[in-house]
């Protein structure tokens, strides 16, 4: 009896140990990411926090992302820097306004003229090797490049009414870097200032408006409560960004958990582009806040002609810059043959 007993205690006792270790195993700490994106809170909420939500859930407990907004925990132009020093985990921007010291800088953002539609983006990485490109240069400065997306076209929301090239000359425009280096020759003054004091600045008159964005940025982050007009036409038909992980974060995380992650961002893109693709065809139509102009097209293909000069400009300064222009060379002589919907009228 007493031996029965004796085994019947061990028994009971081994069988509630096995039971309480997956529950010791679940309660491990789960690894905790600071993520930062250089949209504000209202714009993040569709373009970045969509991605964040998903894999929070995905994760099931293991893995915790805390996401911050535009320059909560740094300025956007030393986003770069936080991300390989380790202060922030990962980021969603572009190239250009995080002052990356690759010379993918200058293509991020909104490259002169070099898409018509937010698709052309996913093409040119996946089809185009863009994507070879990026994941090689950004492992030589130690950031893992995950992948890139389009987003909404370069357009002008002012408060001057813009019908004609002279009309740009004089205005003071809240834009990206290289968007404001080209714009610069048709008289624009850039202006760099932080992304949440914009609106503010344009009702103070530090500026007259923005070459920032599509018209669904403009109604979403109140831009379009301070401004009176839109210019239809565009200096490129898509914002190029991306994500980005310190590479030591990403080498540690578990292969599942990247899957997880890489989930997130594709899921992120695809909510993405239906958000700006159906409210810039919405709010051209029917929002009542900002008026539509345009230049017309003979008069406008002074800049598009402009963007071809551009483009050897920066094609000669470096190996790899020709190899990039190349690329929009050939996909755009392609998508010209094609026609519409491809290219447009």
């Amino acid at each position: 009896m007493n031996t029965r007993r004796s085994f019947l205690r061990t028994a009971t006792l081994g069988s509630a140990a096995a039971l309480a270790t997956p529950a010791i195993v679940h309660a491990q700490a789960p690894i905790r990411w600071r993520f930062q994106t250089y949209a504000g809170a209202a714009l993040g909420e569709h373009v970045t926090k969509p991605v964040i939500d998903y894999i929070n859930t995905a994760a099931n407990g293991e893995m915790e992302i805390e996401l911050f907004y535009a320059d909560q925990i740094v300025p956007t132009g030393e986003l770069f820097q936080a991300l390989q020093r380790g202060t922030i985990d990962a980021v969603h921007s572009d190239d250009d306004s995080m002052a990356s010291p690759t010379p993918l800088q200058q293509f991020g953002g909104y490259f002169p003229l070099a898409t018509k539609h937010a698709l052309d983006v996913p093409v040119l990485f996946n089809q185009y090797g863009l994507a070879d490109i990026w994941r090689t240069e950004y492992e030589k400065v130690g950031v893992a490049w995950l992948s890139a997306a389009g987003q909404d076209p370069c357009n002008f929301n002012t408060k001057k009414e813009i019908t004609s090239l002279a009309d740009l000359d004089g205005l003071k425009l809240y834009t990206f870097p290289t968007a404001g280096r080209f714009l610069s020759q048709f008289g624009v003054v850039p202006v760099s200032i932080p992304y949440e004091d914009a609106e503010v600045a344009v009702q103070t008159g530090e500026l007259d408006g923005m070459a920032w964005s599509g018209i669904t940025e403009d109604y979403t982050v109140g831009w379009a409560d301070v401004t009176d007009y839109f210019l239809t036409n565009n200096i490129s038909g898509a914002w190029i960004g991306s994500f980005f992980v310190n590479q030591g974060q990403w080498a540690d995380l578990p292969e599942h958990l990247k899957a997880i992650v890489m989930a997130g961002i594709e899921a992120g893109h695809t909510y993405r582009n239906q958000w700006y693709w159906g409210g810039e065809a919405r709010l051209r139509a029917q929002g009542d806040k900002l008026k539509l102009r345009s230049i017309p097209q003979d008069e406008w293909k002074v800049v598009e002609d402009a963007a071809k000069v551009f483009w050897d400009d920066i094609a000669a300064e470096a190996e790899i810059n020709a190899k990039i222009v190349q690329v929009f060379r050939d996909y755009n002589e392609v998508i010209g043959q094609a026609g519409p919907p491809y290219t447009f009228g």
